[in-house]
Formats: structure tokens, C-alpha cells, sequence
């Protein structure tokens, strides 16, 4: 039983992305416990309130903390996608620099093996 989003992947990456899925899922069970148990620490605080403005105002903290964590964590992900499409391109460029050096040297090379080989045989006759 796949989700669509797995389809048509080979296993070993099938395996991957559920484990990713199957990750973030508990990333996020875990952020949801963290802030709902902050939001009753502060509510311990605050000897007033009542049951039901106790569990509205949790209710509120957790759902703005998980919003700020989302948030936070898309622009941690948008960071590092703009920074692999600078380091690709970066790459991309050295790896072409890289290849025009070879091969001038590899010309280069090259003409000094036939000018040699020329230069030997006109001095052999």
C-alpha cells in the first residue's frame, strides 16, 4: 500500500521516502508536545484562568508555536534549496574550467609530441 507520492519509484527509494515521511510525522508529534507542554507550564502560572480558558489558551500557544516552527523550518528549506542551486552552478562552472584546462594542456601536449616527433625525424634524415 503506497501513497502517489511513491509510485513509480524503485523500492530502495520507496523506503526512503516513507522513512522521511514517517520522520517528519514524529518531528512534528514531538514539536506539538513540546509546546503543549510549555503552554501548560504557563498556565500553571496563571493561577486565574479557568478550565476552559486554560485549554483555549493552550489550544491558541500550540497552534501558533507549531506555525512558527513551520515557518522557520520552510525558510531553513528554501535557504538550503537556493543554496544547492548556487553550490550546483558554482560547481557547474569549476567543472567547465576545469575541462577548458585540459584540454588547451591536452593540445598543448599534443603539439609538443608531433613538433618533437617532426623535429626528430628532420634531424634523423
Amino acid at each position: 500500500m503506497t501513497s502517489s507520492g511513491r509510485d513509480g519509484l524503485p523500492p530502495a527509494r520507496q523506503g526512503v521516502v516513507l522513512a522521511n515521511e514517517v520522520e517528519g510525522y514524529l518531528l512534528v508529534q514531538a514539536e506539538r508536545e513540546q509546546a503543549q507542554h510549555e503552554a501548560e507550564v504557563l498556565c500553571r502560572r496563571l493561577t486565574w484562568l479557568t478550565s476552559g480558558q486554560v485549554e483555549e489558551l493552550t489550544r491558541h500557544y500550540t497552534e501558533q508555536r507549531l506555525g512558527l516552527t513551520y515557518q522557520a523550518l520552510q525558510a531553513t528549506a528554501d535557504r538550503a534549496k537556493r543554496l544547492r542551486g548556487e553550490y550546483e552552478a558554482r560547481y557547474a562552472a569549476l567543472r567547465r574550467t576545469l575541462l577548458k584546462r585540459h584540454a588547451v594542456w591536452a593540445c598543448f601536449l599534443f603539439a609538443c609530441s608531433i613538433t618533437a616527433s617532426a623535429g626528430g625525424h628532420l634531424l634523423g634524415r
